[in-house]
Order: C-alpha cells, then structure tokens, then sequence
C-alpha cells in the first residue's frame, strides 16, 4: 500500500527546514534546509527563496498531500494593495519598537493588555512594530493594506494568490499578534485603531483559522492541502506531543519554558506570554536571553570541550562546594533584569576548583530554567513533567542534573526539527478531518529522574534578590 506523504516547513530566523513525513506515523522520509540571511529586518521574498531551495533538496513536493508552514513568531510583514512588500519585514528581535511598546503599555495599562490579549506587549509583538510604522515611516504605512507574520506569507504564497484578502493564520501565531484575543478568538480592532488609528479599522489582518482548519485554496501547482500552520513555539510543542500539564524547556541561544494548558493566563507583569497553541489549548511561556552560551563560555574558561565541562561538573558534588552562578551574562528578561551582569557567589579556596565551576554553571542554568517554570506556575498552569530540547539538551550533565534542579521527571528525545515536524503533523491532521491530531511516537526518548532538590532553586533565588532587591516580592519563587 502506498504512504500518504506531508510536509512540515519550520521557516526559522536563520534557515528554512522542510520535512518530507509519513502521515500515519511521522517517520521521516526526505528533508531539506536553506540558510536565511542575518539581520533584524529582511525582505520576506528571502523566505520563499530558502523554502524553494529547501523543497527542491527533498525531491519536490509533488507526491505530498499535505502541507503546513511553521514558522518564527511576531515578525512585521507589509503588503500593499496588490501583493507587494512595502518594506522588510521587521523581526522578532528588532527592538526598534521598544519605546512603542513602553508606550502602548502606559497608554491603556499592563493590566488592560494582559486581559485582552493574555500578554503585555514588549518589542517583538506585532502590534508594536505598527505603531513603530505609524511614528517613523507613516507612508509606509499608508501604502499598507494588509499585515500578517512570516508564516502566514508563506502559506499565502504558496497558495499563489496575489489577493491580499485571502490572507490567513492560526490562532497560536495570532495570539502573538498583539490584535487577537485567543479567549474569545476574535479580532480587537479596538486596539488596532488604538495603535495606528484609523489605519486600524481599514488594514486586513489574516483570518484566524481552527487548530484543523484547511486553508480554502490549495497549494498552487500539486493540489496539495494546506493547513493553518502555526508559530515555532507552538509547532515544537505540536511535534514533540504535549499535551496539557507536560512542558517543553528549550536551551538554545535562548532558554524557553513552554507549557500546554488547558486554561489561558493574563499575566500583568509580562513574565509570562499567554499565547495560544496548535491544539485549541494555550501554549504560556517564558524566555530567558541567556541559554546555552553559559556553558559555552564555562567550557572555554576552563578549556575544555561540552563533554569536558559534563565530565568536571558530575564529578562535583551537589551544590557546587558553595559556588552559585547567577547567569545573567548578557542581562536577562526572565526575570527582567536588562542591565544586570552575571556573578559568582561563594567563592573560597576550598569552592573554587575546575569541577565545582562546571557544576555551578550547569545549577545556575538550570535555576534559570527553574525560574521560568515558576512564572508559568504562578499563573496557575500544571506542570507535571519536562521535555527538554535544544543543543543544551546534548549536554550529559544538563540531562542528568536537571531532574533534581527543576524538581520533575525530564524526557529527553533525539533531537530533531520539531517546529517542522510540528508542522507536518498538523498536516496530517488536516488532512485527515480526524477530531484529534494522529499519534506519532518520539523515537529513542530517554527519561531522567532524580530526587528534587529544592535547596538549590531556594539558594540561586536568595542570590537573585541579594544582587538585585528589585525582584524580591515581584517575582515568583524558582
């Protein structure tokens, strides 16, 4: 019998990935990957290059029957009437518009924000970017009919249409938008006009479609089904099968603790985004600046490789011999401390030996960790396990630390594109109509267990507050 074939496209910041899957059980057949360029605003046709490029290295998609596009979050695209790129799409990680989201901030008041939208706008939130527009590029936003965000162009042009009306997106990429109320799944024009006027009331934004919802037009040449696709944290969660009260904590570049939850969260002091998953339940999640760099630059102090660092650090006892690390190298958001420096604490001549500072590195990462799966549970979010992810996750010592510093039981699977194996399988469900989305098994995942150790998350939050008194009452306990 022949396979149904889908296709998931995660359209990262730095490259284009598409995955080639078996529909019943998610093997994967064919893969391929095209490098985006660097920068915080690029021109979106850049995007269709790499997912052109990216297709042709699996062979072409022809055969496929589904297709769905993941992709990065918040990024600012601008069409004008007919289908044209006013100007690059601003990213993510473009901080231009940080002042414009202080100031959408005073203007209606955390609170108001994290009810209506589930988060308090910071600079990687649509929304802001247009009331950036609005103040520095105002006729650029008058040749602006329709924004939408780096996976919904995607999708769109893969569509072929050139008609901006038929935009669409997905509820876990809309809740990020700063315009969409994933509670009520409704747009908030109210706070579009807010932001740019009355632009607000005459720009098109996507149509927000279900978790299954297929797109109305297929794909433009094969015919191939397209789904709603979906945001890169959302699409992770979907492609490692979260489920309510499991969470994902990513170490990267960044540290990101996503958590499936059957209940929204409106967090008024913005340590927590309250977007929307891939399922129809909500996705709260925190991110942290600093990651996977800590043991880098911990590695290269003490010269040695990752498996080094491993080694050195599970030779030292719990604790560290005393020495805290509090990781703030390049200042942190999570908690929000832009401005703060990284600091050693209990240094001694008995503390301070190469296996102790491999292991305070790899316990103050992960108190780190810690501290974001705090803030999701202060909004009242079950978490009953791990599912760690990212290059931190290859470190020996990160799997095996991890269950007694963050207090669950930790699920560590092969690594693999998540976000497009996310994607792929919300093809599947698409395509097949089923109620729920079809179960694929994570091959090769280990389980890591340890008895918690909470005096450590209770010492690195003692140090937090020693060093920076600004925290101590307005964040969660880690």
């Amino acid at each position: 019998m022949a396979r149904t074939l889908v296709a998931g496209v995660d359209s990262s910041t730095q490259s284009c990935k598409v995955l080639v899957c078996d529909a019943e059980t998610g093997e994967v057949l064919r893969q391929g990957q095209a490098a985006h360029p660097d920068g915080t605003q690029v021109h979106p046709e850049h995007w269709w290059q790499a997912l052109q490029t990216a297709i042709a290295q699996t062979g072409g998609l022809d055969d496929v029957a589904a297709v769905s596009v993941g992709g990065q979050q918040h990024g600012m695209v601008c069409l004008d009437e007919s289908g044209e790129v006013v100007r690059e799409a601003q990213l993510w990680n473009d901080t231009s518009s940080a002042g414009a989201a202080r100031d959408l901030v005073d203007e209606l008041g955390p609170e108001a924000w994290a009810e209506a939208i589930g988060s308090v706008p910071v600079a990687s939130i649509t929304l802001t970017k247009l009331r950036w527009l609005a103040e520095h590029e105002p006729d650029n936003l008058a040749r602006t009919a329709a924004v939408c965000l780096p996976h919904d162009y995607l999708t769109w042009r893969l569509t072929g249409s050139r008609d901006v009306t038929t935009l669409v997106t997905d509820r876990s990429d809309a809740s990020g938008s700063g315009w969409f109320d994933s509670v009520g799944n409704r747009e908030r024009r109210d706070l579009l006009r807010h932001a740019i006027g009355a632009k607000g009331d005459a720009i098109v934004v996507p149509q927000v479609l279900g978790p299954r919802d297929r797109v109305a037009v297929p794909m433009a040449g094969t015919g191939a089904v397209l789904g709603p696709g979906c945001g890169d944290n959302a699409g992770a969660a979907l492609g490692l099968g979260l489920d309510p009260g499991q969470t994902s904590v990513s170490i990267g570049t960044s540290g990101v603790v996503a958590a499936v939850s059957s209940t929204p969260t409106h967090d008024r002091t913005g340590l927590v985004t309250g977007f929307a998953d891939a399922t129809g339940h909500w996705l709260p999640l925190t991110a942290t600046i600093n990651g996977a760099r800590v043991l880098e630059s911990t590695a290269r102090l003490l010269g040695v490789d990752h498996a080094g660092l491993s080694e050195l650090a599970l030779a030292a006892e719990p604790g560290a011999g005393g020495l805290v690390n509090v990781c703030f190298l390049d200042g942190e958001r999570t908690p929000n401390l832009p401005e703060a420096t990284g600091s050693l604490l209990g240094m001694s001549l008995a503390s301070l030996t190469r296996q102790n500072l491999a292991r305070a590195a790899v316990e103050g990462l992960l108190c780190l960790m810690a501290f974001g799966l705090a803030a999701v549970r202060a909004q009242g979010v079950d978490i009953e396990q791990v599912t760690l992810i990212g290059g931190g996750a290859r470190s020996e010592a990160v799997r095996r630390l991890a269950p007694a510093v963050l207090g669950l039981p930790v699920v560590v699977p092969e690594p693999m594109e998540f976000v497009a194996r996310g994607a792929a399988r919300q093809a599947a469900w698409v395509l097949s109509g089923a109620d729920e989305p079809p179960t694929w098994s994570l091959p090769g995942s280990q389980v890591f267990e340890a008895d918690d150790q909470p005096w450590l998350r209770d010492r690195w939050n003692e140090a937090v507050a020693g060093l920076y008194p600004s925290t101590v009452g307005a964040t969660p306990k880690a």
